[in-house]
């Protein structure tokens, strides 16, 4: 969005627009029927539903034309009655703020094309995390992290690889393109134990004399029948901003593949956030489905981005209707592009963080290009107890919303984190591969209450280690001075001890899982270790590549992680793995953003 560089002191109202009937009251007459079915969303229908559409090519034209912001969305007169009578009208103040003014809307605000959006990518912002160093086992043996199950950075990658460009080394976090796929790992067999490890080392591809420590965490799915019911609330981006196909429309599209899998004791509330923000509609069970797809057809994009209000609105909404037994969760739909009101993301991170003790969650799904905030997108995400993605295909948002709905809102346990424990007598060195923005303290490893990641039911963890056998030549030179370790009382064999630490959904006391890694978890070549592990080492070269990694010897190429991906494809009944192995060629002759 384009903005001055002056700044003006205002102080912003955020009126609620009118919603329909709040959950549980009988509809106004004359829509009985209709409010109770599913369809297509209609200008006529969702008129009757107090709603009124303006197509989205209609909603640019208006704004190119006059050059302001389009309106917000608009909800009949006698709804608005009905509704401040049901007492659904709300309204919200912040104090005055200091902000840039925002000029007019243009129409290159809208839909830049391509040559531009690649010359605007030096303005997106990514977390500025540099990658783990290598740790002598003597000095560290230990290692500790919160999982990510975040699959944002793999989307973002894919955008600009499809575009013909390198990604910046920041927006590509390894884990998250490892995790971004499905291993196939054994499942567990009960709720209360939510997850079976899975261990194989494996020699490195990429660095001679070194291993592989490959571990997997695959997540108890209980069946859909039996999950809670969802308290939701979609907290939806309408600033000028949005207004481009890959953004509002986009996302408009994507929350409709959710409510498609709503059942009738699932809730959804909507609100919406630009220049003003308010409650589109009101808690809605899952068997009024017309009136949410009405509700989303009836939001334009137009005016500045007031992010802080619209996350304490949607969260107030949550917190009126939470439930102990079920999942509690916004869910913010943008671009990350906060510039008004509240927008420091330290504020915010501790805005969603003392939220997250109500028991209301945030997951947080990034769309656009340009001026795509993916820092704060990852600030809200981690704090907020929910998982951050990145939605740049209508085919990614089935994935998420259809897909992978249950690992997406359905959490099976919370605070979920890892410590592996080294023996000097085996391994002289260590690197963890990615996860630089969830590494935690030792210590903190046992501190309950330290917050750590969510999983979602049937998502799976993957986390892979680099280490340095004894024997093998060390990344550093042994020190003159130094005590040499005396020899470590371990069982013969073992490499290291994996422990995990995790909560069950509501409690606040963690259970442990533990478990030796020796010498049944070691394969002699890549060529013989199972498939899951061989994928997995394909991804982590490409991640670590595109990085820039130093510690990627030259020798292994894009063609050999081509050919490593290639023969653990595996089956592939989406497609996703074959298109990794496109992604890998298109890498191969992708120019930098500098070119």
């Amino acid at each position: 969005m384009t903005m001055s560089g002056s700044k003006t002191v205002r102080s912003v109202s955020f009126i609620a627009l009118a919603a329909l009937t709040a959950a549980g009251a009988p509809p106004a007459p004359g829509i009985a029927q209709s409010a109770y079915r599913d369809g297509s969303p209609t200008p006529a229908t969702c008129e009757a539903l107090g709603f009124t559409t303006v197509s989205e090519h209609d909603d640019y034209q208006r704004s190119a034309r006059i050059g302001i912001p389009p309106p917000p969305p608009q909800i009949q007169p006698h709804r608005r009655a009905a509704d401040a009578a049901a007492g659904v009208h709300k309204r919200i103040e912040e104090p005055a703020v200091t902000g840039q003014r925002i000029r007019p809307a243009t129409p290159s605000m809208y839909a830049p094309p391509p040559a531009i959006m690649h010359q605007r990518a030096e303005t997106e912002r990514y977390p500025n995390a540099q990658a783990n160093p290598i740790r002598r086992v003597a000095d560290e043996p230990v290692s500790t992290f919160s999982v990510d199950v975040d699959t944002a950075a793999y989307a973002n990658v894919r955008r600009f690889l499809n575009d013909g460009r390198r990604p910046p080394a920041d927006a590509v976090r390894v884990e998250e393109l490892v995790n971004y796929f499905d291993y196939g790992y054994a499942a567990p067999r009960e709720r209360t134990t939510p997850f079976r490890p899975f261990v194989a080392v494996t020699p490195s591809p990429w660095s001679s004399q070194r291993q592989i420590v490959h571990i997997g965490l695959q997540g108890y799915e209980a069946p859909r029948a039996t999950q809670p019911p969802l308290n939701l609330v979609f907290l939806i981006d309408t600033s000028g901003s949005m207004s481009s196909e890959d953004r509002l429309p986009l996302a408009r599209k994507s929350l409709g593949l959710l409510i498609d899998q709503l059942r009738p004791q699932d809730r959804v509330a909507m609100v919406a956030y630009a220049g003003s923000a308010g409650a589109v509609l009101a808690p809605t069970d899952g068997r009024q489905k017309l009136k949410m797809r009405c509700a989303l057809e009836a939001l334009h994009s137009g005016g500045s981005t007031a992010g802080g209000a619209g996350l304490a609105l949607a969260y107030d909404l949550a917190r009126q209707n939470i439930d102990p037994k079920a999942v509690n969760r916004v869910i913010l739909v943008t671009d990350g592009d906060f510039n008004v009101g509240v927008a420091d993301p330290a504020k915010l991170k501790d805005f969603v963080a003392e939220q997250r003790k109500t028991g209301v969650y945030l997951s947080v799904y990034g769309y656009g290009r340009g001026n795509y905030n993916d820092a704060m997108m990852q600030t809200l995400a981690q704090n907020g107890n929910g998982t951050a993605a990145y939605v740049d295909t209508l085919n990614e948002a089935r994935r998420l919303f259809r897909d992978d709905f249950t690992a997406s809102l359905f959490p099976i346990a919370d605070d979920v984190k890892i410590q592996v424990e080294f023996n000097p007598a085996r391994v002289s060195e260590y690197r963890l591969i990615g996860y630089e923005t969830r590494m935690l303290a030792r210590e903190d490893f046992n501190n309950d209450r330290v917050d750590a990641g969510e999983v979602g039911a049937g998502a799976s963890v993957t986390a892979l280690y680099e280490i340095t056998p004894t024997g093998a030549a060390p990344s550093s030179d042994p020190l003159r001075y130094g005590r040499r370790p005396a020899p470590a009382a371990t069982p013969v064999g073992e490499l290291a001890f994996l422990k995990v630490r995790y909560k069950l959904p509501g409690e606040r006391v963690s259970h442990l899982i533990e478990r030796p890694i020796g010498a049944a978890d070691v394969y002699a070549d890549v060529a013989a270790a199972p498939e899951p592990a061989r994928w997995a080492l394909a991804v982590a070269g490409f991640g670590q590549k595109l990085r820039g990694d130093p510690r990627i010897d030259d020798r292994f190429g894009w063609p050999q992680v081509a050919a490593l991906a290639q023969g653990a494809r595996g089956e592939d009944p989406f497609g996703l793995r074959a298109e990794f192995v496109q992604l890998v060629r298109n890498a191969d002759g992708a120019r930098s953003l500098n070119e």
